[in-house]
């Protein structure tokens, strides 16, 4: 099986209509173990084929997508955020609850993007890369897209930014479902 969404892995709309309770349940599972939190603000949601997958045929659903330009397009914007070969593709979410706190946090955590990264099964520690499109001048976005770049299978991630400094080992499951991503 090819590590990119296919047009052919796409239906309809109405015919994931069909399907949808049944593949959100088993979604959810997959994603589940895919969530990482560090500290109380950072959250990785780790992406594979799948899980991608699940999210066209939700914004096909959605906005009614049937023309076969858009859902190429929306295949080939979701297949960027796997990666390539031997990276883990995810989205963090950046979690500041109090409103009045947030734009500050954000400001002064500009350059966290740079900060974030794996600890792998051979003891090497390998950084994300970003878009640096997603960070302004003044302040960094609350949801980031990175990629890791992992000769190994993780075994844990951290952040070493001044005012988030983590590090969390992943669970068992989160290892081996990261560990099938880097392998699929």
């Amino acid at each position: 099986m090819t590590r990119l969404i296919q047009r052919r892995d796409i239906v309809d709309y109405q015919s994931y209509e069909d399907k949808r309770d049944e593949q959100r349940e088993h979604i959810f599972g997959v994603k589940s173990d895919r969530r990482v939190h560090l500290g109380e603000n950072l959250t990785f949601l780790f992406e594979n084929r799948e899980t991608l997958t699940y999210q066209i045929q939700e914004i096909m659903r959605a906005e009614k997508i049937v023309r076969e330009s858009a859902i190429i397009d929306e295949i080939n914007t979701y297949n960027a955020m796997l990666g390539d070969e031997g990276q883990l593709g995810c989205a963090l979410l950046i979690e500041i609850p109090d409103a009045a706190d947030r734009k500050p946090k954000l400001t002064a955590w500009l350059g966290l993007e740079a900060s974030l990264y794996m600890r792998l099964t051979d003891g090497s520690q390998v950084y994300a890369t970003y878009d640096p499109m997603q960070v302004g001048t003044d302040r960094i976005s609350a949801v980031q897209y990175l990629t890791f770049t992992c000769p190994s299978p993780p075994v844990s991630i951290g952040c070493d930014f001044p005012a988030l400094l983590a590090e969390v080992e992943l669970t068992e499951i989160q290892q081996v479902a990261l560990a099938a991503d880097l392998s699929s």
